[in-house]
């Protein structure tokens, strides 16, 4: 039997998974256990036996729940990538864990008598505000996946900025909701077991009667309707169904995010084709990629140990997604992803023109107005010499934000995926990871420094990405996830930093969260060198574009090299981001806000969408930086983090009122 064959069935990679998890467990379990321990001792321990009564209410709950945990989290993935139709969908799709996080975050800083009538309930209030308002916005589009996709990311995203502005101010009271998030699956007994069962069961057993649906549903709705079906009812459901898994996962042991977009994709790389069968492997690989992680950290010298099992199974399951990525098949057809109903505007050229002509009035707030100790002011013969330090700054913001907006409107009509944004490439990730690693290994790292490391990590990232996608053919939808397994390194990091305290955390928490307060002068003007480069660029691949919006079977039926198209768009794609997130660090919303704001104004064909998607994050990121070094003077909300509370609501708006 050859290799090919053998990776084809999920069951080797679960027997695989399940032996190394069994050896480790025993070796775990063993190494508490007295020599001279009967077996009937984890059931019933001795208390004249620390090492039994440690494995009893310690390691086998620990366990118990790590299974359970994986399980859940693995099936709720299952679930939302067949309902949405998107192979990045995954429990933080729905924002629940967002959710619940800003809720604790909240409760712990202002209400803490709310926590007292226990932690779970404030967690699973915030996860159902969250869910409300991602169904309340998809009602009028039928539940379209389209809507819930967007929905879903953008209130994820903005609770998760709300609690980062949070942790900004109240750092230090916060470590312990750091250490949840980072997910943490130590037990002292078995509350969190008998917890997790029930629910756990009863959700599965409602997502097995949905299996049928679903099936009838990956049709098409107009199919589904015909056999009777209603899409939906059973989309409703069926996020309630993953909603409820991932909220009841999340408020036990935190946030276990990777897991959840790695086990239906590895399941669907082995082979699960039909809807149970994916339920079912992807239950099973995401309890044994959770659980065996877990092992592995408790395999770990005691000093170790604090590593976030949350972000330890990402760097365990992401070898196994790299090799077996080339045999997943996209759910949807990219045209179809993108196929809804928006404004479409007789004269694009003329309303690029007015759009561009607000970048005058916006600047000139940026630049002339401020804000003192006297109040707000704007410059005069007196205080002219504040511009030198302003204009750096506001150019720095504008090129930022244009850049990644204009990365993301290319991933998003390249792949037909709505939720492809810059961050999902990996490249950002990359640059993060060499600042980092400058920072924890220099004494004084400079800024040259930073922007050189950060380059190294960039670049670094996207040879990775590119060599370990060559065999799938540089699939978009391919290249996305290698890109969001890659990010998940830079999560462990990040996490592990949180969660440890590390005194340097806090230089590296305000760049991380989009920080235009370093940029100097130079790195302006190269930043818009590279800015009019691409907008320049848009002249040349504008006829790619809409090519490959047509698929790949219709763009290579018109004579176009697909696999070469791929390459140069995601290369311009990742110089741009890579540009970006080194300047001024990952900001985040822009790539994902200003291609669907381009597109819910109007703007449809690929050219005029590329260049109203640069100029609205160019805007958005400049008035983010406005406000920011304003509103709370003299404190300062870094513009990536503001950019998401304020532009957050606005887009959610503008798509809850579409039908």
């Amino acid at each position: 039997m050859t290799m090919t064959r053998i990776s084809a069935n999920p069951s080797v990679l679960t027997l695989g998974l399940l032996t190394l998890c069994m050896v480790m467990a025993s070796r775990n379990i063993l190494a508490e256990l007295p020599d001279d321990a009967p077996l009937w001792a984890l059931i019933s321990p001795s208390s004249d036996h620390v090492g039994e009564v440690l494995v009893h209410y310690t390691l086998l709950p620990r366990l118990v729940v790590g299974i359970l945990a994986g399980a859940g989290v693995g099936l709720a993935g299952a679930i939302l990538q067949l309902v949405l139709r998107n192979p990045l969908a995954e429990p933080a799709t729905l924002g629940v864990a967002a959710g619940s996080n800003l809720a604790l975050t909240i409760a712990t800083l202002y209400l803490p008598s709310a926590l007292s009538a226990g932690v779970e309930w404030v967690a699973f209030a915030g996860a159902a505000l969250a869910l409300g308002a991602i169904m309340a916005l998809s009602v009028r589009s039928c539940m379209s996946p389209v809507t819930v996709t967007l929905a879903g990311m953008i209130v994820s995203l903005y609770c998760g900025a709300a609690s980062a502005v949070l942790a900004l101010f109240h750092h230090d009271l916060l470590v312990g909701l750091f250490i949840w998030g980072a997910g943490y699956l130590d037990q002292q007994d078995w509350h969190g077991a008998a917890y997790l069962a029930p629910r756990l069961l009863a959700l599965a057993g409602v997502a097995a009667l949905l299996s049928r649906p679903l099936t009838m549903l990956a049709l098409g709705d107009d199919n589904a309707r015909g056999l009777g079906l209603s899409p939906e009812t059973v989309r409703i459901i069926a996020l309630l169904v993953a909603a409820g898994l991932s909220s009841v996962v999340t408020v036990t042991v935190g946030v276990i995010a990777f897991v959840g977009l790695a086990a239906p994709a590895l399941a669907q790389a082995c082979g699960a084709r039909l809807t149970g069968a994916r339920f079912v492997w992807s239950a099973a690989i995401g309890a044994l990629l959770l659980t065996t992680a877990d092992q592995m950290v408790l395999s770990l010298p005691i000093t170790y140990r604090l590593f976030p099992t949350g972000a330890v199974t990402a760097l365990f399951g992401a070898p196994l997604l790299f090799i077996l990525i080339g045999r997943l098949r996209p759910p949807a057809a990219p045209g179809q992803l993108l196929a809804t109903r928006t404004l479409r505007l007789r004269h694009p050229i003329i309303a690029l023109c007015l759009l561009a002509a607000l970048l005058g009035p916006v600047f000139w707030l940026a630049l002339w107005v401020g804000a003192s100790q006297d109040g707000w002011t704007v410059l005069d013969s007196t205080t002219l010499d504040l511009l030198q330090w302003r204009w750096p700054r506001a150019l720095g913001a504008f090129c930022g934000g244009a850049m990644l907006a204009l990365a993301g409107a290319v991933l998003q009509r390249m792949t037909g995926n709505p939720a492809a944004s810059p961050e999902a490439l990996g490249v950002s990730s990359g640059a993060m990871l060499g600042a980092l690693f400058l920072l924890l290994t220099v004494a004084a790292p400079t800024r040259t420094g930073q922007i050189i490391a950060g380059s190294v990590g960039a670049f670094g990232v996207l040879i990775l990405m590119f060599a370990l996608s060559r065999r799938a053919g540089y699939s978009g939808d391919r290249l996305l996830l290698i890109g969001v397994a890659l990010s998940s390194v830079t999560s462990f990091v990040m996490a592990t930093l949180m969660s440890a305290q590390d005194p340097r955390l806090g230089q590296a928490l305000a760049w991380l969260s989009g920080s235009t307060y370093a940029v100097r002068s130079q790195e302006a003007l190269i930043s818009a060198s590279l800015l009019a480069a691409a907008l320049l660029s848009i002249l040349a691949i504008r006829r790619w574009l809409d090519q490959m919006a047509l698929g790949e079977v219709a763009a290579k039926a018109t004579g176009a090299p697909v696999n070469i198209l791929r390459i140069s768009l995601f290369a311009l794609s990742s110089l741009l981001t890579a540009g970006a997130a080194i300047l001024v660090g990952p900001l985040s919303f822009a790539g994902l806000m200003g291609p669907h704001l381009a597109r819910l104004c109007g703007f449809r064909r690929a050219g005029g969408q590329l260049a109203a998607s640069a100029i609205i994050g160019g805007l958005i990121l400049l008035l983010a930086d406005w406000i920011g070094r304003t509103v709370i003077f003299p404190f300062q909300i870094p513009a990536g983090l503001l950019a998401t509370l304020v532009g957050g609501p606005l887009l959610l708006l503008l798509l809850g009122r579409k039908p």
